[in-house]
């Protein structure tokens, strides 16, 4: 079969300067010549996309996504390598891009809709369904300098999605939108699945790419260093950003560090740097986590009942307890889980506190037990991911993405996922005038 989408070998390097000659002389001292650094933004990047598959990117900001989007597109050119996509490409890259801020919502969707490769009849003929689907038409005659962002958004996606692409590539833009138009979002992707077109997704949001991707992708520092199922990938992630945070730990450590290097900064120096390639960075996890200020040290699940239980009938409550061992005192953590059923989607996530600020913990080893008053789940085994988070959840402390798994058995009839309680009555009157209760005795 042959490929949507080829990326062979791409790379894309940028020059930074850090100073600019403005005037003859300076530039007649320095022969013409102004000083710059080589930044790579991408590094050696090779994959393919099947037709009909959705492809989720994932990575830290500055890891190169947005920039492999904009190749793909075609708005960039790589410094070397190839890359070749078949059939109409639709791009929404950024908030506004190709949009005039003094032209009207009406002049904008032909000016953004002929920017992407539609004729002026072809967009007459789809205007009413762009300006439904963005749900603008009350406003679709005003500038668009004065259109909110979530506006602004909304209008550049319903052009892209109306111009019937083989491809879609879709940055993170869509965050700007509110709920109902991310679920609106989401519906039109999944048409386009079922219609057999190629997606190129980034998102910060991983259980989206779970929900939606067939196949995900992981940057780092410019290296694809994970291209797997979305289960993988994920995992892959948030591996890295521990990493990630792990090394920037070290390095304040050492900064602190008067004389000699304490235990904590010994320890946290032990590990590796970011590496600038992927192989040595497929294999992190573990590595990571010796480095964090509080670390995971073990996940124990309570069943009701017998000590010795090692299942979960429907409708139980459950207690998970996370051991975490702290090598300093953290003002500012709380316990997170997430539940999952067979395919990956998520059944339940949230992050628990003592209070809205997150709890204190001192150096030592601690336990974080996490209630669940109910679980309605039947037969099955139900992956689960806890983590040690601030109270916001701008800092990851520790994370075990699915590495537990909460077993549920079942001595009823019932089918299915959820565990619903239920009673069963009939209420007719037969030919005899009997109603049915009393004819079965009730």
């Amino acid at each position: 079969m042959t490929s949507a989408v080829e990326v062979r070998g791409v790379s894309k390097h940028f020059k930074l300067y850090h100073e600019r000659y403005t005037s003859l002389k300076e530039r007649v001292i320095h022969f013409g010549k102004v000083p710059f650094d080589d930044f790579a933004a991408l590094k050696d990047i090779s994959f393919e996309v099947e037709p009909g598959t959705t492809l989720g990117l994932l990575g830290h900001n500055g890891s190169g996504k947005s920039t492999l989007l904009k190749c793909i597109a075609g708005i960039l050119q790589p410094t070397s390598g190839e890359i070749r996509t078949r059939g109409r490409v639709a791009a929404l890259l950024e908030l506004g891009a190709g949009f005039h801020p003094d032209l009207t919502g009406r002049e904008n969707v032909f000016l953004n809709a002929s920017l992407l490769g539609m004729h002026k009849r072809e967009i007459a003929a789809k205007f009413d369904d762009i300006v439904e689907f963005a749900e603008l038409e009350p406003f679709i005659d005003n500038q668009v300098k004065y259109y909110s962002s979530g506006m602004y958004v909304r209008l550049g996606f319903a052009v892209a999605v109306n111009m019937d692409p083989e491809i879609l590539i879709v940055d993170e833009v869509l965050a700007v939108g509110d709920e109902l138009f991310q679920r609106k979002c989401i519906e039109r992707v999944k048409l386009f699945q079922r219609e057999g077109r190629t997606i190129i997704v980034v998102t910060h949001a991983a259980d989206m790419v779970r929900q939606i991707c067939d196949i995900a992708g992981v940057l780092d520092q410019g290296v694809l260093v994970a291209y797997d199922k979305p289960g993988e990938a994920v995992r892959s992630f948030r591996e890295h950003l521990l990493r990630r945070q792990a090394y920037r730990e070290a390095e304040l450590l050492s900064e602190h560090a008067v004389d000699a290097p304490d235990d904590r900064a010994a320890a946290a120096l032990g590990g590796d740097a970011p590496a600038e390639h992927g192989d040595t960075l497929a294999g992190a996890g573990q590595g990571a986590h010796a480095s964090s200020v509080v670390r995971i040290t073990g996940v124990e699940f309570e069943y009701p009942g017998s000590p010795d239980s090692e299942a979960l009938t429907p409708g139980a409550p459950l207690a998970i307890k996370i051991a975490f061992h702290a090598s300093d005192t953290v003002v500012d953590i709380a316990p997170y889980v997430a539940l999952y059923d067979m395919k990956g989607d998520v059944l339940f996530a949230s992050v628990g506190s003592p209070g809205d600020a997150g709890a204190p913990v001192r150096a030592g080893d601690g336990e974080f037990v996490f209630d669940l008053e109910a679980v309605p789940l039947m037969d099955g085994t139900y992956p689960l991911t806890v983590g040690l988070v601030s109270a916001d959840e701008a800092t990851i402390y520790d994370w075990r993405e699915q590495q537990s798994h909460v077993a549920v058995t079942s001595s009823t009839r019932g089918r299915g996922l959820l565990h619903i309680r239920a009673s069963v009555r009939a209420d007719q009157r037969m030919d005899d005038g009997v109603g049915i209760d009393e004819r079965l005795g009730a």
